[in-house]
């Protein structure tokens, strides 16, 4: 009769249990039973949210909610490897992932698109609080119509559903934006160091790694958040962490963060192609060591600081003109030209057709048996179409390009024979091979960036084969950069033009470096934000 009764107050007890907090298997992962070393309900409980994207406001383009591909409670684990089931951050904490949507960078998102997500995000933290951490993933270069600074918008209409007690750590890409408001809302915060980004996931990894351990060790918030804004503006293609400056600068960084009552130190470049007074480089040190913490934040940017009229483009560059013909006197294949201004990698339209004009006016490339050149890519869904019905082999004619961005050139006629048509591309959802002369154009559905090599390969083209490949991208990502012979980077213009300096900035704080190039040394001392728990 005992062994009864307290089986049934047992048995009550966890039913109370399981009603005061519902844990949902689409919303969270639970550790196995046998790989938890406590008890479950010491284990902390985390959510996951964020948004990003990178979006020009030069850029004509707008962007809308579906362009975000946004992740829904446990889908939003297929983001991550770290969270596999073999990993031991998985068996750390509750995990409750909210919404999770990556776009393609882009124009301006709409108003309409970013409240939608954002209120989505919001009605699910509501739902599934309390929590101990959240996990804010962004880019951090979001344009929102109408709004300056969304990020920081987003992390304070988030501390309101979560409250100041919750830790959060931001993990962020290093071109996107620190405003003051982010800094304060934010607990943890650190973004890439690499660029091209070979270190994202690292990234976000350690942004989850920093929040659990603060959680467990029971050190909660850093006393300490130190955070310098430098007024630098300068495009990703200048500050490649490939060539110097930019190297010594970012290899300094690890180093720093290691250092004893550090967390973590970062550098932010900054974006170069939106027009708000957040737009600027930022270092930010965080940890419980006041000293330490704001001796660092200082020496990095001064370092930063002082280097910066060493910034140099990380390829050679020139007109499309003076690259073209490079291209085709060199014994060097494939010989790689970035279409740079129109890069839909870094916030470009990526269906302006005035590179694309020139080359097919070009006489060198006019026969079919010219150099042969790959052009990726450019969007054209009414000639994808023809292509579609013309099959391979068939010849169509039709227009591509411009829909969005014809600032410098209408739509491109194009005439030629169908390739190759492949279908089921996540962002580009069909594309068609058209060869006109000795042009193999790939013209598709949506805009897509290409900068692997298997999504050339898919379409049945070779591009270690060819003489010369065009893409519209700014820095080569590192397969284009291993696949290469010779490399030029175009200044072209559109939405992501590399010459900032003739780009109508209103908006931005001034004086600014390279746009105010004989202003004076700036203020380079760390300024301490409050906690979160202060706000």
């Amino acid at each position: 009769m005992k062994h009864l009764f307290l089986i049934v107050i047992s048995c009550s007890l966890f039913v109370c249990l399981v009603q005061a907090k519902p844990v949902y298997l689409k919303d969270a992962i639970v550790p196995k039973k046998n790989q938890i070393k406590t008890p479950a309900k010491s284990l902390p409980r985390i959510a996951i949210a964020g948004l990003g994207i990178e979006s020009s406001t030069f850029s004509p383009a707008l962007t809308d909610e579906a362009a975000f591909h946004a992740k829904y409670g446990g889908d939003v684990f297929s983001l991550y490897p770290f969270f596999s089931v073999d990993s031991p951050l998985r068996n750390k904490a509750v995990w409750i992932p909210t919404i999770v949507g990556k776009s393609l960078p882009g124009g301006a998102v709409t108003r309409q698109a970013y409240e939608s997500l954002v209120n989505k995000t919001l009605d699910s933290l509501k739902k599934h609080g309390p929590y101990d951490g959240l996990f804010f993933d962004i880019h951090g270069a979001m344009s929102v119509v109408g709004l300056d600074d969304p990020e920081g918008d987003f992390i304070v209409r988030i501390r309101k559903v979560v409250g100041k007690k919750t830790i959060i750590s931001t993990s962020m890409d290093l071109h996107g934006n620190v405003s003051w408001r982010l800094a304060e809302n934010t607990d943890l915060i650190t973004c890439y160091r690499m660029a091209p980004h070979e270190d994202a996931m690292q990234t976000k990894q350690r942004a989850v790694a920093n929040l659990i351990e603060r959680i467990e060790s029971g050190k909660g918030k850093p006393a300490y958040k130190a955070w310098i804004p430098i007024p630098v503006l300068l495009p990703g293609e200048k500050t490649s962490t490939r060539i110097e400056p930019g190297k010594s600068i970012y290899k300094a960084v690890a180093p720093a963060a290691a250092q004893k009552g550090i967390i973590d130190a970062a550098i932010w470049i900054g974006y170069a192609w939106a027009d708000e007074p957040r737009n600027h480089a930022v270092v930010m040190v965080t940890g419980d060591d006041k000293e330490t913490v704001t001796r660092t934040a200082e020496q990095l940017a001064h370092r930063f600081w002082d280097a910066r009229s060493a910034f140099e483009f990380v390829a050679p560059t020139g007109t499309l003109s003076e690259c073209l013909n490079k291209a085709l006197a060199s014994q060097k294949h494939p010989f790689y030209i970035s279409d740079s201004g129109d890069n839909p990698t870094a916030g470009g339209a990526g269906d302006a057709t005035w590179t694309l004009t020139q080359l097919l006016a070009r006489p060198e490339l006019k026969a079919d048996n010219g150099p042969s050149l790959i052009y990726a890519s450019i969007p054209g869904p009414e000639l994808v179409k023809k292509a579609i019905a013309a099959g391979v082999g068939g010849r169509v004619e039709g227009y591509a390009g411009a829909m969005v961005d014809a600032r410098y050139a209408p739509p491109v006629k194009i005439s030629g024979t169908v390739e190759a048509v492949v279908s089921g591309d996540k962002d580009a959802e069909v594309e068609a091979v058209i060869k006109v002369g000795s042009v193999h154009i790939i013209v598709t559905q949506k805009r897509k960036p290409y900068h692997k090599e298997i999504d050339f390969t898919r379409l049945g083209l070779n591009p270690r084969k060819a003489d010369i490949v065009v893409v519209k991208i700014g820095y080569l990502e590192p397969e284009l950069y291993a696949m290469r012979a010779d490399w030029l980077l175009a200044l072209t213009p559109g939405g992501v033009d590399q010459n900032i300096e003739r780009l109508p900035y209103h908006r931005i704080l001034r004086p600014m470096f390279p746009l105010d190039k004989k202003m004076a040394d700036p203020d380079l001392s760390a300024k301490i934000v409050p906690s979160s728990d202060q706000l």
